[in-house]
């Protein structure tokens, strides 16, 4: 498995401080190398993605480990809700994966001060190799703020990160 982003090692300690008032949760974590790094440090997580596969190796790993992660199988693209209550979370993570409609529900399930961490694919990727090709998983230049328009925008960059052409973003919900 490969290792977590530069940008959630970045926020490690931030993600740590802010989770000691609840879980973390990782969306569309596929093989979970965020959710096993956070579970690693001893923060609550809540590993959510649609493949059964990757949710069953994520467990075992879990299980083997003793660590404090929970697999949840939930399709995120059906519909424009999660599967966990309004302001449950301390902090989310998004890394490479977009689906808009769910904006407004991710920005929801963070707790007062909580932490958005999420990274994604630019248009810039399409002169790159790997990653999306299809427009709807691609963000335009400055649209990923734009996204979470209740939040307050700690940090914002786009550019060349860990190898791919993405938008990173740093986002906390009003106190």
């Amino acid at each position: 498995m490969s290792e977590a982003a530069s940008f959630f090692a970045q926020h490690r300690d931030a993600l740590r401080e802010a989770c000691a008032r609840g879980p973390l949760v990782d969306l569309a974590c596929g093989r979970g190398r965020h959710a096993l790094a956070a579970a690693r440090d001893g923060i609550a997580t809540v590993a959510i993605d649609r493949n059964p596969d990757f949710l069953g190796e994520l467990a075992r790993q879990a299980r083997s480990e003793e660590l404090p992660l929970q697999p949840v199988r939930f399709d995120l693209e059906r519909g424009h809700a999660l599967p966990l209550r309004d302001r449950s979370c301390a902090a989310a993570l998004v890394f490479r994966y977009l689906h808009r409609p769910l904006a407004p529900a991710i920005a929801r399930l963070l707790m007062p001060g909580g932490w958005l961490l999420y990274e994604t694919f630019t248009r810039d990727q399409l002169a790159r190799e790997g990653g999306p090709r299809n427009p709807d998983f691609l963000l335009e230049p400055g649209e990923l703020p734009r996204l979470f328009p209740g939040l307050e925008i700690v940090a914002h960059e786009e550019g060349v990160h860990d190898g791919a052409a993405t938008a990173r973003l740093l986002a906390r919900a009003p106190a």
